[in-house]
């Protein structure tokens, strides 16, 4: 027979054992927790970033005030409108902490509801460093607060979370967000292009399902947000092969074209800013530049866009 002394000091040698691990692992995730989602940000670095992801134009009324909700998004999951995102506490996210507006943004995970529909592009933000993650939380949370309510949405398929996991798991790619994003030249406009301006929303097509069609990157769409036309940005001679760096350079920062026309409709929002708030223009002309540069570098694409 066992010695049931013994016994009892490998139980009590075991449950000490499992006492240390469970709170090594309660310390660490503590630590990731306080070191990355709740990472105090600048509300100041954060209004670049929000005037570089377009003044988030879906999320601002055209009256304003920024922030308070109500853009439309059409889609074939329905009629989508952007959320409150100001710190009211009630209407807005002011009651949200910084991990579960992290989660919205980079991780398509709503608070108290849990997958995101595809009309929130997360799986673009996911590769938005930490630090300007940060930096945008802290923007958000200067926002003043507009008790306006969020509208539902209209037309959603039956089970429409699950619809959503289901969008996610066929279409969405695994994303590691660097810590800090790239300073400055080609990278940073390829980092800003993919994940902070997100261009290929507006300027990559979809498929039926609609997820971007990675071969026809940034190769314009006859039929884009509101079925609108949007234009080839690929350097190829149907796009802007053309185009000289400073061109696209006073683009974003003026709306002017090569031959003295102006943009109109969304692109004059990203440009200018929606409902009195930020945008390319008020961005870092260096961040306007990186742009530019990587426009430049990436694989053209013959596909004529005929404007309406």
């Amino acid at each position: 027979m066992v010695n049931a002394e013994w016994m009892g000091k490998a139980k009590g040698s075991a449950c000490v054992g499992q006492f240390i691990y469970h709170s090594a692992v309660t310390i660490a995730l503590l630590v990731v927790l306080a070191t990355s989602v709740d990472a105090a940000g600048d509300a100041q670095r954060g209004a670049v970033v929000f005037a570089l992801a377009a003044g988030c134009g879906c999320h601002t009324p055209k009256e304003g005030p920024v922030g308070a909700g109500g853009g439309e998004v059409p889609t074939p999951f329905g009629k989508f409108y952007a959320p409150n995102i100001t710190s009211d506490r009630t209407a807005g996210i002011g009651a949200w902490s910084d991990a579960e507006i992290d989660a919205s943004i980079r991780q398509g995970f709503a608070r108290a509801k849990g997958v995101e529909s595809p009309a929130m592009p997360y799986y673009q933000y996911a590769g938005m460093s930490d630090a300007e993650v940060a930096d945008l939380i802290a923007y958000l949370r200067s926002l003043p607060p507009a008790e306006r309510a969020s509208q539902p949405h209209q037309g959603e398929l039956p089970l429409a979370r699950w619809a959503y996991r289901a969008w996610r798991l066929v279409f969405v790619s695994s994303v590691t967000p660097p810590a800090a994003a790239p300073p400055a030249g080609i990278e940073r406009g390829r980092y800003l292009v993919d994940h902070v301006s997100i261009c290929t929303d507006c300027h990559t097509p979809r498929n039926r399902f609609g997820a971007p069609d990675r071969a026809m990157y940034l190769a314009g769409s006859a039929r884009g947000p509101g079925g609108d036309p949007v234009p080839n940005i690929t350097p190829h001679k149907t796009g802007i092969g053309s185009w000289s760096i400073a061109d696209i350079v006073n683009l974003l920062t003026q709306g002017m074209l090569p031959d003295f026309d102006n943009v109109q409709g969304l692109m004059a929002d990203v440009i200018d800013g929606h409902g009195g708030g930020p945008g390319f223009k008020d961005a870092p002309e260096s961040d306007r530049r990186a742009i530019a540069e990587y426009l430049k570098t990436v694989p053209p694409i013959d596909n004529q866009v005929q404007d309406k």
